[in-house]
C-alpha cells in the first residue's frame, strides 16, 4: 500500500440529548441524561443522505479515528483506513465516529460531571452495556438526519457494536463489517478482564472510584493495560519483536534483583504507563464489564427481527487468540442459519488481535470491494 499521510485537520464535535425528564432508559433499568457524545466526521454527506458509514471504536479508542487536530502531530487511530482513495474513501463516503457513553473521550462517562451533584459521576455512573452504547449512537445518527447507514464497521469491541446495531436496528443498516470480534465472551476472556479490574481496584489510589482531584490508580490501570496488551499480540509477533533480548546487554544479574531486564518487560511497562496517562480507570472498569455482559449468541441476535437483510463481511485473523477465528466463524454460522447474507475472510497475519489496526492493506481490498458491491446492489449514487 502506498504510504500516504493525511493532511486533513479535523475538529471534535458534540451532541447533547436526553435532557430530563427525557432521559434514556438503560438496559439496567436506570436512567441517564443529559448525555453528550463527542464525535468526528470525515467526507461529505451526499444529497440523498445514503453514503454514511459509522465507524465504532474498540475499548481504548475514541472519536478521533482519522485526520489531525490543530498543532497535533498524532493522527487518528484508523488514519490509514479513512481518507481519500483509502478503504473508507472520504471522496465517496461520509464517515462518522463517536466516542461511546461510559468512555473518557469527552462523552458522558464516570469522569464527567453529574448534574445532580456537580461532581464527577465516579461510581454513581450506571452500569452500561454494548446495547446502551448503540442506542446512544442511534440518537446521534438521527440528529445528523441519516435514515439508513450504508455500513457499520469496527474491530474488537467495535465489532460487538456492529453486531448490536444490526440486532437492534436492522432496518437502519445496509451492511456490516465486524472485525476480530465475537458474539459473546468466553470464560477466559471474562477472566482476563477481571484480572485487569482487580488490578485497578486493588490500587490504594483508586479510593473506591472517588479519585478525581487526586493522582488516581495509575499503577493499577497500567498493570491492567499490560495484561490486556499481552492478549493483543501473538506468540510469533512477540518473538519477532522481543525474543529474549535484554534491555541492557551487560549483566543478566543486575544489582536490583527485580528490575526490568528484558525488552518485553520494558515494552509492557511503557505501554501501561502511557495508557494510564490518557485513560480513565473507572471507564476501564465500566467498559470491560459491558464487554463481559455482551451476548448475542443463538436466538438473541434475531429475537427482535426475523427478517434481517443486512449484508455482512466478517474478518478474522489467524494468529488472534484473544478473539480467535473460531468465534468469527460462529458469527458466520449464526448468520447463515438465519438466512442473512454473509462473507467471511480469515487473514493470515502474525500480529494477533492487533492485526485489525495494523493489517490495513489486506483489509482494505476486502472492504473496498465489499462496499462497492453494497453500493451497486442498492443503486446508491455516490
Amino acid at each position: 500500500m502506498e504510504n500516504k499521510t493525511s493532511t486533513e485537520i479535523v475538529k471534535k464535535q458534540y451532541f447533547t440529548f436526553a435532557h430530563p425528564p427525557k432521559e434514556i432508559i438503560l438496559e439496567s433499568g436506570e436512567k441517564l441524561g443529559p448525555i453528550t457524545l463527542a464525535y468526528e466526521t470525515y467526507g461529505k454527506l451526499n444529497k440523498n443522505r445514503n453514503n454514511a458509514i459509522l465507524v465504532v471504536h474498540a475499548l481504548s479508542g475514541d472519536s478521533h479515528a482519522a485526520g489531525f487536530y490543530e498543532n497535533d502531530k498524532k493522527p487518528g487511530w484508523w488514519e490509514d483506513m479513512i481518507g481519500k482513495t483509502r478503504a473508507l474513501d472520504t471522496d465517496k463516503y461520509f464517515i462518522i465516529c463517536s466516542n461511546i457513553i461510559g468512555g473518557c473521550g469527552e462523552s458522558t462517562g464516570p469522569s464527567t460531571i453529574n448534574p445532580k451533584t456537580n461532581k464527577p459521576y465516579a461510581l454513581d455512573f450506571p452500569i452500561i452495556t454494548i446495547g446502551d452504547m448503540v442506542n446512544a449512537q442511534k440518537f446521534l445518527i438521527d440528529y445528523l438526519g441519516i435514515d439508513k447507514l450504508l455500513c457499520v464497521i469496527g474491530g474488537s469491541m467495535g465489532g460487538m457494536q456492529t453486531l448490536q446495531w444490526v440486532a437492534l436496528y436492522p432496518e437502519k443498516v445496509l451492511s456490516a463489517i465486524p472485525i476480530a470480534t465475537t458474539l459473546k465472551h468466553s470464560p477466559q476472556q471474562i477472566a482476563f478482564n477481571e484480572v485487569g479490574r482487580q488490578a485497578i481496584m486493588s490500587d490504594p489510589a483508586w479510593l473506591n472510584g472517588n479519585y478525581y482531584g487526586h493522582s488516581g490508580p495509575k499503577k493499577g490501570l497500567a498493570v491492567a493495560r499490560m495484561v490486556g496488551h499481552i492478549t493483543y499480540m501473538s506468540t510469533i509477533s512477540m518473538e519477532e519483536k522481543f525474543s529474549r533480548r535484554l534491555k541492557e546487554k551487560t549483566n543478566i544479574f543486575p544489582s536490583d534483583k527485580f528490575s526490568i531486564d528484558f525488552e518485553v518487560e520494558n515494552y509492557l511497562e511503557y505501554r501501561g504507563d502511557n495508557f494510564a496517562k490518557r485513560f480513565d480507570a473507572n471507564s476501564y472498569l465500566y467498559i470491560t464489564k459491558a464487554l463481559d455482559y455482551f451476548d448475542l449468541s443463538e436466538e438473541k441476535f434475531t429475537q427482535k427481527n426475523k427478517n434481517i437483510k443486512t449484508k455482512f463481511l466478517i474478518i478474522a485473523f489467524k494468529s488472534d487468540w484473544l478473539y480467535p477465528p473460531s468465534q468469527s466463524r460462529e458469527i458466520v454460522k449464526l448468520l447463515k442459519i438465519n438466512g442473512i447474507p454473509a462473507s467471511y475472510c480469515e487473514i493470515d497475519s502474525s500480529y494477533g488481535h492487533d492485526a485489525f489496526l495494523v493489517e490495513i492493506e489486506k483489509q482494505s481490498e476486502l472492504i473496498k470491494h465489499f462496499l462497492n458491491s453494497v453500493v451497486r446492489e442498492n443503486n446508491i449514487y455516490i
